[in-house]
């Protein structure tokens, strides 16, 4: 069983903020998927489907960002999802709006979320896909919780679909061919 998780924050007052491109990415897949993601538990919210054979959870955790951690190693152990079963999709400010990158495990950088679920699974080995939003001229916290200008909006919704894809892509070859083919 495959983990897809996208990180954000819940309520509609940050959907459309840089923080929330994780969530944004799921409700595509969802979109383009014909699905609804409508179950909750595990402090989430969450889909459970067959794609092409194989099962799948696509999983909004509904913690705030800084606590997602909790809410992924809960679904994980429940139904017993392995380390290399594991994607979190999440917003980069190390990457410029419109930028994607895959990467099979790592340092959290600077993000928070994905220093929680490092730190509540104790382990980095966990695929990913980085969505960038660039570098904040200020505060990153006012940053990542605000707006984009409508530049980059339209980069960053060409990424969420770009995002999207590559996931699917990963779900219907291997993470090696969505890396090569979308990094």
């Amino acid at each position: 069983m495959k983990l897809i998780v996208g990180l954000g924050n819940p309520g509609k007052k940050y959907a459309k903020t840089r923080h929330n491109l994780g969530y944004r990415v799921i409700d595509k897949i969802a979109h383009l998927l014909g699905i609804t993601i409508d179950k909750v538990g595990f402090k989430g919210e969450f889909a459970q489907v067959k794609y092409l054979g194989q099962d799948v959870i696509f999983f909004k955790p509904t913690t705030f960002m800084n606590l997602s951690g909790t809410a992924v190693a809960d679904i994980m152990r429940y139904f017993k999802i392995e380390m290399d079963d594991l994607l979190v999709i999440y917003d980069e400010m190390a990457l410029d709006p419109g930028v994607l990158r895959l990467r099979l495990n790592g340092s959290s950088g600077s993000h928070n979320g994905v220093q929680n679920i490092i730190d509540n699974l104790q382990s980095d080995q966990f695929k990913r896909i980085r969505l960038g939003i660039g570098k904040p001229p200020f505060s990153g916290v006012d940053y990542v919780l605000g707006k984009p200008s409508k530049e980059e909006a339209l980069l960053i919704e060409e990424t969420i679909v770009r995002g999207a894809e590559a996931t699917l892509d990963y779900l219907k070859f291997d993470f090696n061919h969505a890396m090569n083919h979308f990094n």
